[in-house]
């Protein structure tokens, strides 16, 4: 009898993204392991949330089905792969470097069934790895991909603490990248230290982002920094601003004032 699936479930596996599934039932709750029909086979996942019904499900793309709790034996052969998963990344790294390739292992992990292992690495440029797969094929006996990523999502797999203290927001909770620029450093009137702006990945902190928007909205109206402004009669340079707490720094030869907005520009005071 064919399988009649009436709910859509949420999955997620070591990252923070959660996959939907077509499920039988709506049996599961919120950290549940369970197994699911993937394109790289049969894997073990989490439940990431509640379920919903099959028809709630706006999107147009075809699910692949959740299967069925993991069994106690499943749990094990999982933890058994993640350990052995370990040996093959040394095992893999020794290879690398006895082929002299230009790549940075950073992740070995097989299937659930074992019968593919999958490596992850970042490079630069292209690399010719047909040796090192038929290496690796001859030592392992299973299907092997070799998986390249880039420097961001290097940074989230790898994880660590940025320079705020905290979990890297890419290992954290994000599961995209979108484009930073260095004009949203310039909107958030940041000194252009390129060092100091650039995360882990060693490209711009996707931190920058995320108050761009607010930092746009807080400058309408304000004269660009180095412009020329009247107070009291007198001509200043307008030196640096401070949009939050809405204070500015002005100068010229003989004097330094720091004034909040409202003193400086009065016609701002109601500005919302």
């Amino acid at each position: 009898m064919e399988k009649i699936y009436t709910y859509v479930a949420y999955v997620h596996f070591k990252d923070t993204r959660a996959y939907s599934f077509k499920s039988e039932s709506n049996d599961y709750r919120i950290g549940d392991k369970v197994i699911v029909e993937t394109i790289r086979g049969n894997e073990l996942g989490s439940i990431a949330k509640e379920g919903i019904p099959m028809d709630e499900y706006n999107k147009d793309m075809p699910l692949k089905p959740l299967l069925r709790r993991a069994s106690k034996e499943e749990l094990a052969k999982y933890m058994e792969n993640f350990e052995k998963a370990k040996e093959a990344l040394v095992l893999c790294a020794e290879e690398i470097r006895k082929l002299k390739l230009d790549m940075n292992l950073i992740e070995a992990e097989y299937t659930l069934d074992r019968s593919k292992l999958i490596f992850t690495y970042a490079a630069e440029d292209r690399v010719d790895f047909r040796e090192l797969l038929k290496c690796l094929a001859s030592d392992f006996h299973c299907r092997i991909e070799l998986k390249q990523v880039g420097t961001r999502i290097k940074a989230k797999m790898v994880g660590g603490l940025g320079q705020c203290g905290r979990e890297l927001c890419c290992s954290k909770f994000m599961n995209d990248f979108e484009m930073v620029s260095i004009n949203m450093a310039k909107n958030q009137l940041l000194a252009l230290n390129i060092q100091k702006l650039s995360g882990q990945c060693g490209k711009l902190k996707c931190c920058l982002k995320f108050e761009d928007e607010q930092y746009k909205e807080l400058r309408k109206g304000l004269p660009k920094l180095n412009s020329k402004v009247v107070y009291e009669g007198k001509t200043y340079r307008l030196s640096s601003m401070n949009v939050i707490v809405r204070q500015a720094k002005i100068e010229n030869r003989e004097d330094v004032k720091f004034l909040s907005f409202d003193e400086l520009w009065p016609e701002l005071e109601n500005k919302d």
